[in-house]
């Protein structure tokens, strides 16, 4: 799956196209590199992303192959910072 449908997917940013604008300023890394929009994740990816005011960092557990329902969401990441 690629980056920006899997950051919509998992609701840690809340639309793709925002998800392409952030990966394109470079302020999203995969294991420590920047990162495209259209990189492909795999389980266990780092993935860091850098708000305005904060920095999160998720390990990816589960890549869906599709749409997933909002409880379901969060088992798809697990927070590291």
């Amino acid at each position: 799956m690629r980056l920006d449908k899997f950051l919509k997917v998992s609701r840690l940013i809340k639309r793709r196209t925002v998800a392409n604008t952030v990966s394109e300023m470079g302020r999203i890394l995969v294991n420590g590199t920047p990162a495209k929009p259209a990189k492909p994740l795999k389980v266990g990816d780092i993935i860091e992303i850098e708000y305005s005011n904060r920095v999160e960092k998720v390990e990816v557990l589960i890549v869906p192959s599709g749409n997933v329902s909002v409880q379901e969401a969060p088992s798809l990441y697990r927070v590291i910072e």
